[in-house]
């Protein structure tokens, strides 16, 4: 079973290539109406992720936690649903899409401070009784 952290990067990772391919379709098509869309892809997908993992790479304790399970394929949906949402708001059929994955995102972010503010950062982060 791959870790956390190991889930978290290879998320990025994908998200920057397809942000990366995407970005270099619409610079030869010479249409950019997408491109809100691309960005929140980058964000969402590539940078959020990579912050997750690491944050779970240098907090074992919250990694191995089921919190940070629920957290991983929340972020996930977050991450799949959001960009092609915006895009389909964008090309106007319809926002229902974009608004499910703005609330995946925030939920995401609050399990996020949830689990930072229980765990704190690093191997020697403050150790809970009920955690």
């Amino acid at each position: 079973m791959k870790t956390i952290p190991t889930r978290f990067f290879t998320l990025a990772a994908l998200a920057a290539l397809v942000g990366m391919i995407w970005g270099i379709q619409m610079s030869a098509s010479h249409d950019h109406m997408l491109s809100p869309a691309h960005g929140h892809l980058n964000l969402v997908g590539f940078v959020t992720m990579a912050i997750f993992g690491t944050y779970y790479a240098l907090t074992p304790r919250a990694a191995n936690s089921a919190l940070a399970k629920v957290h991983f394929w929340l972020a996930t949906a977050a991450a799949v649903v959001l960009a092609p949402g915006i895009a389909m708001a964008i090309t106007e059929r319809g926002e229902v899409v974009a608004q499910v994955g703005s609330l995946l995102a925030v939920v995401s972010m609050a399990l996020f401070a949830f689990t930072v503010a229980r765990y704190g950062v690093g191997t020697h982060a403050v150790v809970h009784k009920d955690g």
